[in-house]
């Protein structure tokens, strides 16, 4: 059997698994298609393992049957497309956010899950201190400081979340049935890092995870203050905005975010 044969073969067994509607395989006779509901089973039995294993607070969060339509869906719509089962669960915060439409705060809570999952699994790297930052920058002049960007920790992410995601997780850690109060006074940025081997989270005002995500985008850190200053903004407002970028580059380097720079 030719390499392209067995590749067809095999792209047609998938299609079968997947799509209960798929015609066989080429040659297939009636006792392989029997027991196609067998490998059915056992894939989608095998992905949803997978989910339940990655996205356990939310399984607590929606209740086991819940969780298990939930994740019998995205297992038949969104196959992972990697070589490893551990991709089931990309996508999984949109599965979420279409099946519980109602209750908004289950996709942030499976975004959580997933993207510590991609922290952890990071490449190790060593932080940039605030010692070696200030050797680094010390001859800087204006221009070079309005040009500098970072290098971030890598897989570090933040996004705009609306509901209180740290005392939900720290509730839901042993299946404590008194859940605190979930929607926040306004949105705030959730940013996901690694703490030496340990993923962890933490919210953050959100211009500051707005600054973030643009500088992990390319942005610079002038570019950065005029973000914060706003549009036709004035001297004062220029020098506020310089202020608080200040402070948030303060605040990356002391949590080890910060991994480099590139003047």
């Amino acid at each position: 059997m030719s390499a392209t044969t067995l590749a067809e073969r095999q792209a047609a067994f998938m299609r079968a698994i997947l799509d209960e509607g798929a015609p066989m395989p080429e040659g297939w006779g009636n006792s392989q298609a029997a027991g196609m509901g067998v490998y059915r089973g056992n894939y989608r039995s095998a992905l949803m393992d997978a989910l339940a294993s990655t996205f356990e607070r939310t399984a607590r969060y929606v209740g086991e049957n819940a969780f298990k339509r939930a994740s019998a869906h995205h297992a038949i719509s969104h196959p992972p497309s990697g070589w490893t089962i551990d991709e089931a669960g990309a996508g999984f915060d949109m599965t979420c956010a279409e099946l519980f439409g109602e209750n908004p705060e289950v996709a942030e809570l499976a975004w959580l899950e997933w993207t510590m999952l991609q922290v952890s699994t990071a490449g190790d790297v060593s932080p940039l201190d605030p010692i070696g930052f200030g050797t680094l920058t010390a001859d800087f002049g204006d221009e070079d400081w309005m040009g500098l960007k970072f290098d971030f920790q890598p897989r570090a992410t933040a996004t705009v979340v609306e509901y209180d995601l740290t005392g939900l997780w720290s509730a839901l850690e042993h299946d404590g049935p008194d859940l605190p109060p979930l929607r926040l006074p306004a949105p705030r940025g959730c940013v996901v890092s690694r703490e030496g081997e340990r993923p962890a989270f933490m919210l953050v005002d959100l211009d500051r995870a707005n600054a973030f995500t643009a500088m992990q985008a390319g942005a610079s850190y002038g570019e950065i203050i005029a973000l914060l200053a706003g549009d036709d903004a004035g001297e004062d407002e220029v020098q506020r905005a310089a202020m608080r970028a200040g402070e948030m580059l303060g605040e990356w380097l002391q949590e080890k975010l910060i991994i480099g720079l590139k003047a």
